[in-house]
């Protein structure tokens, strides 16, 4: 990326200036989130929509990741479990760095894990297609947070049986009020993540 007011030169991916009067800069990481549109509007009803501009409509890529999906990559690193373009959520924690494969998250739909020390929990969402993570933590306690078998889309932890939502907050139960603590996952490819992250290892179940 390119800033217009002195044309330093940003990475993407780790939001340090390399190029420029602003070199050695750091930007600050905001916490968002990637998920289908459907699902954002019900958490989010009176919510505003960036929309293209009329006027540039035929400058937007219609198409762009199967398009990207078949050009070749920079950089490769063979001899790892994952192919290139391998989608993979990336996270770290004090340090370190872990490749989730976005396939696996799916098929598992709840995913408890420790990184750099902290239990995390990575939760796909009732749209199937949506994720988030959390420290797995409440009430200074670690808890283990399971899929409810019924037919309704909920999470249960395994010592209280409170029910928590997609947001992270206990909605029934003892635990009732109380909200996990929301992380930052980096949706991306793994050649992509693993250039910036030397050390990064990959979830396996």
């Amino acid at each position: 990326m390119r800033d217009e007011e002195t044309g330093t030169w940003w990475q993407q991916i780790t939001g340090k200036a390399i190029f420029g009067p602003m070199k050695g800069q750091q930007l600050e990481p905001v916490l968002s989130d990637e998920m289908i549109y459907a699902t954002w509007k019900l958490e989010a009803p009176n919510g505003q929509v960036l929309a293209p501009v009329t006027k540039d409509s035929k400058e937007y890529e219609s198409d762009w990741e199967p398009h990207v999906a078949k050009l070749p990559v920079v950089i490769s690193f063979p001899g790892t479990p994952l192919q290139s373009r391998d989608v993979v959520i990336g996270m770290e924690m004090n340090g370190a760095s872990r490749a989730y494969p976005l396939d696996s998250i799916v098929s598992e739909a709840v995913v408890q894990d420790h990184l750099g020390g902290t239990p995390i929990l990575l939760v796909v969402g009732p749209d199937g297609k949506s994720v988030r993570a959390f420290v797995s933590r409440a009430r200074s306690a670690d808890i283990e947070l399971f899929r409810n078998t019924s037919g309704q889309w909920g999470l249960t932890d395994s010592s209280t049986a409170s029910q928590w939502n997609f947001q992270g907050c206990a909605i029934s139960g003892p635990m009732r009020g109380e909200c996990l603590q929301e992380l930052s996952a980096l949706k991306d490819y793994w050649f992509d993540w693993r250039n910036y992250h030397a050390g990064t290892t990959i979830y396996k179940r």
